[in-house]
């Protein structure tokens, strides 16, 4: 079947096809850009802004990292990445993915809407006063993630209690995402949890809000698995790992790699700083995480809120912003490779336009 173009408050993508928010670096200028170019909707990633342009807009650095939460979220370095994808897209609807977990996750809501940005997709944790953050900017769409119907209707409740607005659209991510979840370790692997089985819920009760689009997250990879998914209420998909795969994304080389050479067996569930379980590639660094052998844990950057400066990511055995942080710098022994759970059936490395085809016309 045909897809039919998906609507986000003012903004129509021709082909609903929402291209995952991805740091460090993953999902910048370029690869957001081709893919509104492409009529999908670019997502620019604004975790770790401070590190683009080789650390040109982080205006402090210690042991070449920037320096806490104001200069790893670059205000500079947003709008850099805005402004360079808005050259390759033009007017196409164009959006940021800001982790509600972040520390100055208000700070950097507010740089995304002066940058102009169009929609603002917000995941880990419950975006309850996201909308404080863009008063001044009421056609900025914004888009929580869910990962139940009972979350959509906290943020609905205190949204229209609060601020007098309903979100303009909500991704629900199912727990074969890449990166981090928002389930239990437990639940990632229970049938009830899986997104197929809360499609229907989660848009029975958007309907009850006045019909909010959903956008279903998390392990599709293919045009069958995006019929499926409208063919049980959804408005549009969102693929993040896919897009890796491609030329222009932003990725280093070396990323593409591992992806490349993956083994299904090789991506798995891992605790993380940030307080909820990730999903990555098993690379070298899981190696030194499991014997407690990795680099020193410094919290130079700040990044996250829950990790509570870096008291977790001792917990657990590394700091993300620095690991992260070295996948995008293409670092084989140190880097943190994040992937879905589909990640390994990357087996090339082709266009943003070809993979678009791929997805709205079929293999």
């Amino acid at each position: 079947m045909s897809l039919p173009p998906l609507t986000i408050g003012k903004y129509t993508i021709p082909k609903p096809i929402v291209q995952g928010g991805m740091g460090v670096g993953i999902s910048w200028d370029r690869l957001a850009g081709t893919v509104s170019a492409e009529g999908g909707l670019g997502v620019i990633s604004a975790v770790g802004t401070g590190y683009y342009g080789d650390k040109a807009y982080a205006d402090k650095l210690v042991a070449g990292r920037p320096l806490d939460a104001e200069n790893f979220y670059s205000k500079k370095g947003l709008a850099a990445i805005v402004e360079n994808a808005r050259k390759i897209c033009g007017d196409a609807p164009l959006a940021a993915n800001i982790l509600y977990a972040i520390n100055d996750y208000g700070r950097v809501v507010r740089d995304a809407c002066e940058a102009g940005i169009d929609i603002i997709i917000t995941g880990a944790g419950l975006p309850t006063n996201m909308p404080e953050f863009t008063a001044d900017f009421p056609d900025v769409a914004l888009v929580p993630i869910v990962s139940s119907p009972k979350a959509l209707s906290i943020i609905c409740k205190r949204w229209e209690k609060r601020y007098n607005r309903l979100p303009d659209a909500v991704v629900l991510e199912g727990p074969k995402s890449g990166g981090h979840q928002g389930f239990t370790y437990e639940q990632c692997f229970m049938d009830e949890y899986q997104l197929e089985n809360l499609v229907a819920p989660v848009v029975e009760e958007a309907a009850a809000w006045g019909n909010i689009p959903v956008i279903a997250a998390g392990g599709i990879w293919d045009k069958n698995d995006i019929d499926a998914m409208m063919a049980l209420g959804a408005s549009g998909v969102q693929m993040g790992t896919r897009f890796i795969g491609t030329h222009e994304c932003d990725a280093h080389e070396n990323f593409k790699k591992v992806l490349l050479n993956a083994k299904e067996e090789d991506i798995t569930l891992m605790k993380s700083p940030v307080g909820y379980p990730a999903r990555g590639v098993r690379t070298n660094l899981r190696d030194l995480i499991d014997t407690r052998t990795g680099p020193a844990i410094k919290c130079i950057s700040n990044c996250v809120a829950p990790c509570n400066r870096g008291v977790e990511a001792k917990e657990v055995g590394f700091c993300i912003a620095d690991r992260l942080s070295d996948a995008y710098f293409g670092d084989m022994e140190l880097g943190l490779y994040f992937s879905g759970s589909n990640g390994y059936k990357i087996d090339e490395i082709i266009s943003v336009k070809e993979l678009m085809d791929k997805l709205t016309h079929g293999e």
